[in-house]
């Protein structure tokens, strides 16, 4: 959740069981940087930090957590038009375990750049920027993909199979219905049947048995997104 997920948002709710939290999205080049500001002009929340600030906030924040659990492991979800920045925060932030690639985000801003869900039009392009960060972050840190599903225009399965084939370790779905109060799991049901990458599931997950729903239907792992925006939650996944 931009603008909002920092250190100190994910220190209130790792207690309810997270053995992984996510900062960001944080915007990493000049491209996304300019289209964060514009969406901060609309009222929405977002990260706005310089290019030169950018590693050492992250840095910071990495720390904020790692101080207080430091076998907790700390994904960034990160924006940019090109895979050259990503690369970089992922060799000068040592202790960030997952670099998340952001191509879940649909503001038109940073949609109409490239980035974001803009991502997924374009599976030649998809693989070979997914490929060229999974190649070279450092040894120890794994890679994650945010997608949007349900994205007009293009197949999520396929997006899925592509994001495998680059490398990538993790897929992260936001199963997202557009216009229902709730996820498809039928979706998240095909992806597990058709691809071997470890799949995080997202979207409508309010308490314990929408998590044991999303887990029924293949998922490897879940995410809390809106349901954690206060920085509480109404149940505890510390016993799953």
């Amino acid at each position: 959740m931009a603008g909002i997920t920092d250190g100190s948002f994910t220190l209130k709710l790792i207690p309810y069981g997270f053995d992984v939290v996510t900062i960001g999205g944080y915007n990493t080049d000049a491209l996304t940087i300019s289209a964060g500001k514009e969406i901060l002009k609309r009222g929405r929340n977002e990260f706005d930090i310089s290019k030169e600030n950018l590693i050492s906030t992250i840095e910071h924040e990495v720390k904020l957590i790692k101080d207080k659990y430091p076998k907790v492991k700390v994904s960034a979800n990160l924006r940019s038009t090109t895979p050259e920045p990503i690369i970089d925060i992922s060799k000068n932030v040592k202790e960030l375990d997952i670099i998340e690639i952001n191509c879940h985000c649909r503001q038109a801003e940073l949609v109409n750049i490239g980035c974001g869900q803009g991502m997924l039009s374009d599976l030649r392009k998809l693989h070979d920027f997914v490929f060229k960060i999974v190649e070279n972050v450092q040894d120890e840190q794994k890679v994650s993909v945010k997608i949007r599903a349900n994205v007009p225009t293009v197949d999520t399965v396929d997006i899925a199979k592509t994001i495998e084939k680059a490398g990538a370790d993790y897929l992260h779905v936001d199963a997202m219905m557009p216009g229902k109060p709730y996820s498809d799991l039928n979706l998240i049901k095909k992806i597990a049947s058709e691809t071997n990458i470890f799949l995080i599931g997202n979207n409508s997950i309010v308490d314990l048995e929408s998590v044991k729903s999303m887990f029924d239907s293949g998922a490897s792992g879940i995410s809390i997104g809106r349901a954690a925006i206060t920085g509480k939650l109404n149940f505890d996944i510390s016993n799953l």
